[in-house]
């Protein structure tokens, strides 16, 4: 008998793509309404998935793709984190 792990999808909120959620980067929406990186992807709450790419940021600020998952206005704080976050990633 094989035992084949079943991988967990998750849509970036960017670009549309379906992709591995480990390969993903999550935001988090806390039970206090606190927008949050989630590095670990077992944190309590609300997420969305982005890719690592700036493309799809800029596209997911764009098209108000976190908006929509998270049906409320998101601070500009959020997007400043998230590209401080992709700039690192960029740069490894």
């Amino acid at each position: 008998m094989s035992s084949n792990k079943k991988i967990p999808m998750r849509r970036c909120v960017g670009c549309g793509e379906m992709k591995s959620k480990n390969t993903m980067m999550r935001v988090l929406k806390t039970s206090d309404d606190e927008f949050v990186l989630d590095t670990t992807g077992k944190k309590n709450g609300r997420g969305a998935y982005l890719c690592f790419s700036k493309e799809c940021l800029e596209k997911a600020i764009r098209q108000k793709g976190l908006e929509r998952s998270f049906k409320q206005a998101i601070p500009s704080e959020v997007y400043e984190t998230l590209q401080k976050e992709m700039g690192k990633f960029e740069a490894e």
